[in-house]
């Protein structure tokens, strides 16, 4: 994976949408539903929208009934990082970008085999690179 990549919370502010920013940096999320990622079946890959990193391919993409995407696994262990999240009185796992440390979603032990495990992200998190198209790593 490229190195952390770090900005100031006011430099973040300006980079991204509201929306983004709200998901992203203050771990907020999208309506059920509401995500445009939702029912895409589109070959390729989905990246950070804070910082490009790569993220999921398409293949591990799956229709969980949610509400938000869904993925069995990342595309590799270090494109994500884990964290126990207390909020909201509920105790879940927290996934956030292992580049930037954007929030994207939590993941659940309810998934489909192989893994049995369901990453359930916003779609406001990510942008989706079609298959053939090359990745760009957001740079200062």
């Amino acid at each position: 994976m490229a190195d952390k990549f770090i900005l100031s919370d006011e430099e973040w502010s300006k980079r991204l949408t509201p929306d983004e920013y709200r998901v992203l940096r203050h771990h907020g999320t999208e309506r059920p539903g509401s995500g445009c990622f939702l029912g895409t079946k589109t070959p390729g890959t989905y990246v950070c929208a804070g910082c490009g990193n790569p993220l999921f391919k398409s293949g591990e993409k799956f229709e969980s009934g949610t509400g938000w995407p869904s993925f069995t696994q990342p595309l590799q262990a270090d494109a994500v990082t884990e964290y126990q999240d207390r909020s909201y009185g509920m105790l879940r796992t927290e996934v956030r970008c292992g580049r930037c440390d954007g929030h994207l979603g939590h993941v659940f032990p309810d998934g489909p085999p192989p893994t049995g495990l369901r990453y359930c992200m916003n779609s406001v998190a990510m942008k989706h690179v079609p298959e053939g198209q090359p990745i760009q790593l957001v740079t200062k």
